[in-house]
């Protein structure tokens, strides 16, 4: 991981990134699969914290979150 987000909010790295359309837009159609997709592109992987983000979003099922991470395995 390059960690040139590093020190920089979630939403300071989708801007920085040109993803934060993308990630609204994923966020309005409740596509978890795409906004943990997006959420690693800007070098957010750790499980608890993407946890942490979705629940803001209201989009907390954490049977499908769990299967983005059980892939990495």
């Amino acid at each position: 991981m390059d960690f040139k987000y590093k020190g920089m909010t979630v939403n300071e790295r989708l801007y920085v990134s040109g993803l934060l359309n993308v990630f609204d837009k994923a966020i309005k159609k409740r596509d978890i699969e795409k906004v943990v997709a997006i959420l690693k592109e800007v070098e957010i992987t750790d499980k608890p914290e993407t946890e942490a983000i979705l629940k803001e979003f209201g989009l907390s099922e954490k049977s499908q979150i769990n299967n983005f991470f059980c892939e990495e395995l």
